[in-house]
Order: structure tokens, then sequence, then C-alpha cells
């Protein structure tokens, strides 16, 4: 490994299996979906369409004292838990601030404080907003909690491109490694949007699944019988470091994170390009960027938010880039499980995909009970697999025509 390579040394996340890494991973494992019908009055009193959603499995009540958590909005409060188990589990690195990078994304940022404010602001007059109302809207609200917690002084920063977000922080984080701007980086993404309105708007654009009598089996990619996506909340941060720090510091490495590529399609503001080719060059981008023979691919975690039209076509921009290739690679969907965080989604399932390797082991896919004919992929489905030694790519696509792969390498 050359001095400039990225390994990850830390993992921390909270999300709707589980408080922490070790929960939601064997939940994962065990197939367990986070989907469940919501309880909160506002659901019926607005008459939502949609009545089920992935919420986190531990409120952050349970972990953040309440003078901390009242600073900040409940997608700050996810991502200072996620960033601190992760800290922590990369063993606290002993680095100057000068040295040391965060990169939190969010694909809406702090919708609760906006819209709580906004009803204060009406019902009870200017007085009664908090002076702490704008810092804790702010999509980069999140990412500042983290860097002041840490002192991370070498950048602070905050990618928005929607379901993207959270890809395209790891993605920057290891380019202020490679420019020798930080030693560390502290990467990841957050997303708090259970909330009526996120929940109307995706509704109205006929992106989530409507299937409220059931929500364990509503999140079902590549299945014939999909009809949208969950929506889910969450964080997950990764601890990045080149590889030459992790090595004097003698620190655990879970996976190198070998390249990212980036692309746009610049054809709708919200569906996918039919054949995914904005999609493709981001996966073959990632695989030129880092020279890496496509055949060395194990595994894939998809993207595959359940839509109809986004599975089918991010699984012809996986064939279009790794051609004969893909067979046989073991492509797992997430989601199923965890519902859709947004601009956290990339995170998390970068964790997933970092686990995969380590672990040597592809998590299941759930709800697939009839594979769509048009998806020409081997999805585990029911059970995790074994896999070998080798490269797994993470994919993430945007609103927008955001488009980010990773790739990461076992070690």
């Amino acid at each position: 490994m050359s001095p400039r390579t990225v390994v990850v040394t830390g993992l921390g996340a909270t999300t709707p299996l589980g408080g922490d890494i070790a929960s939601t991973w064997q939940a994962t494992l065990e197939g367990r979906s986070g989907a469940r019908t919501l309880t909160e009055d506002w659901v019926t009193e607005l008459e939502l369409p949609v009545t089920f959603a992935a919420p986190l499995a531990m409120p952050t009540s349970e972990v953040l004292p309440r003078h901390e958590a009242k600073r900040l909005d409940p997608s700050g409060q996810y991502a200072l838990v996620a960033s601190r188990e992760a800290w922590a589990d990369a063993g606290a690195p002993d680095v100057e601030g000068e040295r040391l990078g965060a990169v939190i994304a969010s694909g809406i940022g702090g919708v609760w404080t906006l819209l709580s404010a906004y009803d204060v602001l009406k019902e009870r007059g200017p007085r009664r907003v908090l002076p702490l109302t704008v810092p804790m809207l702010m999509p980069n609200g999140a990412a500042a909690a983290v860097g002041l917690d840490l002192g991370a002084r070498a950048g602070v920063h905050t990618p928005v491109s929607a379901c993207a977000s959270g890809a395209e922080a790891l993605a920057y984080a290891v380019g202020m490694i490679r420019d020798g701007r930080a030693d560390v980086v502290v990467a990841g993404g957050t997303e708090a949007a259970i909330h009526p309105l996120p929940i109307a708007g995706f509704a109205a654009m006929q992106a989530l699944s409507t299937r409220n009598d059931d929500p364990a089996a509503a999140s079902r990619p590549y299945d014939a019988g999909r009809d949208g996506f969950v929506l889910g909340e969450g964080a997950a941060v990764v601890v990045l470091e080149s590889a030459e720090h992790a090595r004097a510091r003698g620190a655990r490495v879970y996976a190198e994170l070998v390249s990212a590529g980036t692309t746009s399609d610049a054809h709708h503001i919200a569906a996918p390009e039919p054949d995914g080719r904005g999609a493709a060059r981001a996966v073959r981008s990632a695989l030129e960027t880092g020279e890496i023979d496509p055949a060395d691919v194990v595994h894939v975690n998809a993207h595959a938010t359940s839509t109809p039209a986004g599975d089918v076509a991010e699984a012809r921009s996986l064939r279009a880039s790794l051609g004969a290739a893909l067979d046989g690679v073991a492509v797992s969907a997430t989601k199923s499980m965890t519902g859709h965080l947004l601009g956290a989604a990339g995170a998390l399932e970068s964790v997933y995909t970092v686990l995969a390797l380590h672990h040597r082991t592809a998590p299941p896919t759930i709800n697939v009970d009839e594979l769509d004919p048009e998806i020409d992929l081997d999805v585990v489905r029911g059970e995790p697999r074994a896999l070998r030694a080798g490269v797994a790519l993470n994919n993430s696509f945007g609103f927008g025509g955001h488009n980010v792969a990773l790739a990461f390498r076992s070690v």
C-alpha cells in the first residue's frame, strides 16, 4: 500500500435495525425488516396515504444527554451518535486537528427543525423562535456538530446530492486524504425525514410503497411486485485514514477504499436514465481509477430502492459496466430491510459493503418472492452467502441524476 492508500479503520451507525453496528449487522444477517406502522397522531390527523416507515430502532434520547440533544436537529443527533461509535471503534486516533477532517452528508437536512420553527412563528410569533434554529436546520449542521465534537480543522464539508449524498461524502473524504489535506477523515451521512411533509411529497410522486397492510414486506427490491421504496432514517459513519497513518499507530483495518466514480445523467430531475448509462459510467470510472479488473469484483451492495424503474436501470448499468464478469457476483439489496435512508443510504450501504468484505459474507435481500425477469443479477436471497476475498462495489444514485460508485477491497 502506498502512503496515500485509504483504509477504513472505524465504523458507526444508528439505523432502523439497531442502535449500533453490532446490532444492525446481526439483524441484517437474520433478514429482519425495520419497517413498521407509524403510531404518531399526525399520520391519521393528516390522512397520509402511506402510514408506515422504517424509524430508528433506538431513540437518540437513550444515547445522548438531553442538554446536547436539544441543541441539534434529529439529523444532527443521529450523526453524532454514529460518529462517536466510529471514532471509538477506530481506537480514537491520536491526530492533530489540522490533519483531521469531517464530511457528513445529508439529502434534506434539518426538516424537523425548519417546519417546527415555522409552526412556532405562525402560532406564537417571532420572539418564540429559538436562537439555534438556523444552525439546527442548515444541511451542514450535522457535519458542524461532528467537526466540533472531534476538533476537526482540516475541513468540514457537507455534500448534498439527494440519495447519493452519503456515498459522495466518502468519495470527497478520499480526495482530502489523497490531496494531502488530512490524514484522517470521519465521513458518512445522516437523515431524519420521517415527517409528514416528506412522506406526503414522496407519496405524491408515487415513489413510496403503499403496502400499508404489510410494512415488513413493502421494501422488495428486484421483486416483480415492487411498488416503491420505504422511507427510513438514521446515520452511518466511517473513519478513513491514509494507510501510512493507520500503520504507524497499529490500527485495525477493515478494508481499503480503493476508488470512487461520480457521474451525472442530465436526463430527468427524478427518474433514472432507463438504460443506466450514467450509472454504468460511474462504475467503470471507479474500476478504471482504481485499476480494478472486473473479474476481481465479488460483491455489489446495490442502490436497489424497490422502485419499478430504478431497479431495472441499475441492473442494466451493472451488466453494461461489468459485462460477463457480473455472472456469479453476489448482489445484495439491504434497503429491503432498512428502508431508504436518503442522504444516509450510501454511507450505511458502504458500511455494509465493508462488513461484507471483512466477514466474507454477503447479506441477504428479503421479500424477493418472484425475481423480476428484467433483472439479470445473481441476487443474494433469503440467506447470507459466503464471499471470497476481492473487490466489492457500493452504488448510490440520487434525484437530479447523481451517480456514485465506490470500490472497496478486502485486506
